[in-house]
């Protein structure tokens, strides 16, 4: 039911479409880019009941106060300690070796402001967690959300995360002004 109404909610109300070219296998981790409006967590949480899965999310603490605490982490969030040095790319990648599925989308940037210097803690986990990098980018001026390629981290980070920056290229946000590779 949800997924029905999700489906219609994204493709025929908000007149979205997809092309998603990669599958998805039992553990990855989306990076999801340009991340410029907080409009851009309804958009993938509706795009992921619309399509029939669940993808956890990773997201600042503050975020999680009453009552969109309890809502968020429902809908898969984890709330992330900047201040603290937890380790948490380290905690987070134990727990897609163990898991028999995993999946965590991650937005590069860290923030909805702009940003060049993208965070890496989702290529850590996936090197450490050897699992796929799906590069889903969401374009609000095309309405699609796209997904052609995944990446397996090499090990030269600088080389590998300009390759991924340079796939998001062309992509719309919200706020374009907002987006920076």
């Amino acid at each position: 039911m949800m997924q029905k109404f999700c489906r219609w909610l994204l493709y025929k109300r908000l007149g979205w479409t997809t092309n998603v070219t990669e599958s998805r296998p039992k553990k990855y981790i989306i990076a999801f880019a340009p991340h410029t409006s907080n409009w851009d967590l309804f958009l993938g949480e509706c795009y992921a009941l619309a399509e029939g899965f669940k993808c956890n999310f990773l997201m600042k603490k503050e975020w999680f106060f009453w009552p969109l605490g309890p809502i968020f982490r429902k809908m898969g969030g984890i709330p992330v300690y900047r201040q603290k040095h937890t380790r948490m790319t380290d905690s987070i990648a134990e727990a897609a070796i163990k898991a028999d599925t995993f999946a965590l989308c991650i937005t590069p940037e860290g923030t909805r402001s702009r940003n060049p210097d993208w965070k890496k803690g989702f290529y850590y986990i996936a090197q450490k967690a050897n699992i796929p990098i799906l590069l889903y980018g969401v374009d609000y001026e095309k309405r699609q959300i796209v997904c052609t390629r995944s990446f397996i981290p090499t090990g030269n980070i600088d080389s590998d995360m300009l390759d991924i920056k340079n796939y998001f290229k062309g992509f719309k946000g919200k706020h374009p002004d907002n987006f920076a590779i």
